[in-house]
């Protein structure tokens, strides 16, 4: 696939730009004051983006106002973490609760047994569960569990797979990736992915795989691809792990589940801490059982803040009071609507909308998009003009396309984002064109 390598398009790009930094004098300045005491001015490297990042004033439902004064509605639910929405009196009530009981105790507190009994019975592969203060650490303290279960090194991870922080496999791997021997697989491709299994099946500890690839691009696997991996990891003996920090919203029982597939281990995070900072791992009661520190070959497994009490509280509320199956089958099937809506109105401009249920991509490629492979020919000044004029037009997303809808976004949301989606490409038609 070839790119339109235009000069309008530059051109286009940088107006945008210019229009967004003079829309945004205090945000440029609190830009520049927070790169005098850090890199970039940047604590989360997806959160950056040219001339200068978003800043974030305040926000409630699904609508966020900026350190300007500017308002959005929000698209981007917080990578998936925001199923709440900014502002949920439910959780709200429960965190303020927590507060009049102190923080910090020190000791087991009144929450985590009642959080870890709400999992285990949500999430069929989970006879038993840690909790940890993020996805990177669930899927470190997975990934290593496996390799201490087995005996092996290595783990089979996805080209463009993204696991946390110190675990991404994009463009060749991160060079600050905790050292595990990786083996790359071709997500989607049965007999590549069979073939690179076979060839290390005796030093293999974990496949570790997202259902939906979400940071790659919202690209869902084959059902079939999922259980041939479980087929392949089993006689390899080697563990299934199934990363599921974003992708348990689209089912009520995870998308494991919804595509028939049970792992040995399953990773969690995002919107199960009610919105606060939250990781879990889980699955076999003979594998988590290593973890138990009355036995004398325990495995150690610390965090000052695994059981915060806020976090504790809040997850709690989020499963009880608001999360209900019928909640959650209708935010997906919202979210099922958007991409085929995007779908049509993109098509005719060569891009194309993926994903599943709640989570959706959107890409200046014509698609089908079924491997990260299928979007390197994708131009990347296509995805930051669309980003920019989203913004100008008070819709906020990630600027590499990602979508991820809250409970708080409604039909008449999703109507008007699709609706100034293709207002923008009508607009700029000569430049957004991917061919």
């Amino acid at each position: 696939m070839t790119i339109s390598l235009t000069p309008a398009l530059d051109e286009a790009l940088d107006q945008a730009r210019q229009r967004y930094v003079d829309r945004r004098p205090v945000g440029a300045r609190m830009h520049d004051e927070a790169c005098e005491v850090m890199p970039g001015g940047n604590t989360r490297t997806v959160l950056h983006h040219a001339p200068f990042p978003l800043r974030a004033a305040r926000g409630w439902a699904n609508r966020i106002v900026d350190v300007d004064g500017w308002e959005y509605v929000d698209m981007l639910g917080e990578y998936t973490a925001g199923l709440y929405g900014h502002s949920n009196d439910a959780i709200r009530d429960a965190v303020r609760r927590a507060l009049d009981d102190g923080l910090s105790l020190a000791a087991h507190n009144t929450y985590e047994a009642r959080l870890a009994r709400l999992l285990v019975d949500r999430f069929p592969a989970l006879e038993l569960v840690r909790f940890t203060n993020s996805g990177t650490e669930a899927n470190l303290m997975a990934v290593s569990l496996a390799r201490a279960a087995t005996g092996r090194p290595a783990i089979a991870v996805a080209v463009g797979g993204y696991h946390g922080g110190l675990l991404y496999f994009g463009g060749g791997g991160s060079p600050v990736n905790a050292p595990f021997e990786a083996v790359l697989l071709d997500y989607n491709d049965p007999e590549a992915s069979r073939a690179a299994l076979r060839a290390n099946a005796d030093r293999l500890a974990a496949v570790l795989i997202e259902p939906v690839m979400g940071s790659a691009g919202c690209i869902r696997a084959d059902p079939s691809y999922l259980t041939m991996l479980a087929d392949e990891a089993r006689a390899a003996g080697a563990l299934l792990i199934l990363d599921e920090v974003m992708t348990s919203r689209l089912g009520p029982h995870g998308a494991g589940a919804a595509y028939g597939v049970t792992p040995d281990l399953m990773t969690l995070g995002k919107y199960l801490g009610g919105g606060l900072t939250f990781g879990a791992f889980g699955g076999r009661r003979d594998l988590m059982g290593r973890f138990d520190p009355s036995r004398a070959d325990a495995l150690p497994h610390a965090g000052t803040f695994n059981n915060n009490v806020l976090t504790m509280a809040a997850g709690i509320a989020g499963l009880v009071e608001v999360l209900d199956d019928d909640a959650l089958a209708a935010l997906n099937a919202r979210g099922d609507r958007l991409r085929m809506a995007l779908q049509a109105v993109a098509s005719p401009y060569g891009w194309c909308a993926s994903g599943a249920g709640s989570m959706v991509g959107l890409h200046p490629v014509p698609g089908p998009v079924r491997s990260p492979r299928d979007l390197a020919g994708a131009d990347d000044r296509l995805r930051e003009l669309l980003f920019l004029d989203l913004l100008e037009r008070g819709w906020y997303m990630a600027r590499r396309g990602f979508i991820a809808l809250s409970l708080e976004v409604g039909d008449d949301d999703v109507d008007g984002f699709v609706a100034v989606v293709a207002d923008v490409l009508a607009e700029r038609a000569e430049v957004v064109r991917a061919n």
